[in-house]
């Protein structure tokens, strides 16, 4: 796959540093992070936004299709762009797909992730290399499972930390 790598930037000033990277971003664009075990993916509508399922990328709890700055969508992690050679739909009509589910909250990490969004708005259809590679390969998938168990256990650590430090 043709994913050339965006920096994104981590430091103090991550929104500007992400809306300079925008200048060669393509409208309907499929945006990849990485996450902790597992991808993320998004779509970028343009003026620096990005459309994604939320899914559980910020927290233990699931959340809806939204619009969001780039450099929320990054979480601070380098961006890259996924080839789509074989995308129904590009560009306007892409941003147009996936803005028509914003506020949808049917978020299913083996059924309805964020990369079944994405192919859902360039191809038609909803599919997931991340889940068909786990299902393929079970050690790849504990270890993604693992990855995702810890994630969870940190954000409701820090959600316990801020939680008591608000009491």
């Amino acid at each position: 796959m043709n994913t050339p790598l965006l920096q994104t930037g981590s430091t103090g000033n991550e929104a500007r540093q992400a809306t300079t990277s925008t200048i060669d971003l393509p409208i309907g664009a499929h945006l990849v992070t990485q996450r902790r075990g597992y991808e993320h993916h998004g779509i970028y509508v343009g003026n620096g936004r990005v459309v994604h399922y939320a899914g559980f990328a910020s927290s233990a709890h699931r959340g809806p299709v939204e619009e969001v700055e780039l450099a929320r969508f990054a979480a601070g992690q380098p961006l890259s762009i996924r080839s789509t050679p074989s995308a129904r739909y590009v560009g306007d009509e892409a941003v147009r797909r996936a803005r028509s589910r914003l506020g949808e909250n049917r978020y299913r990490l083996l059924t309805n992730n964020c990369e079944h969004f994405c192919a859902w708005c360039l191809l038609g259809e909803s599919r997931s290399e991340q889940v068909h590679g786990c299902l393929c390969h079970p050690g790849a998938g504990v270890l993604a499972l693992l990855c995702l168990v810890k994630a969870f256990v940190e954000s409701g650590a820090k959600g316990a930390e801020v939680a008591a430090h608000l009491a």
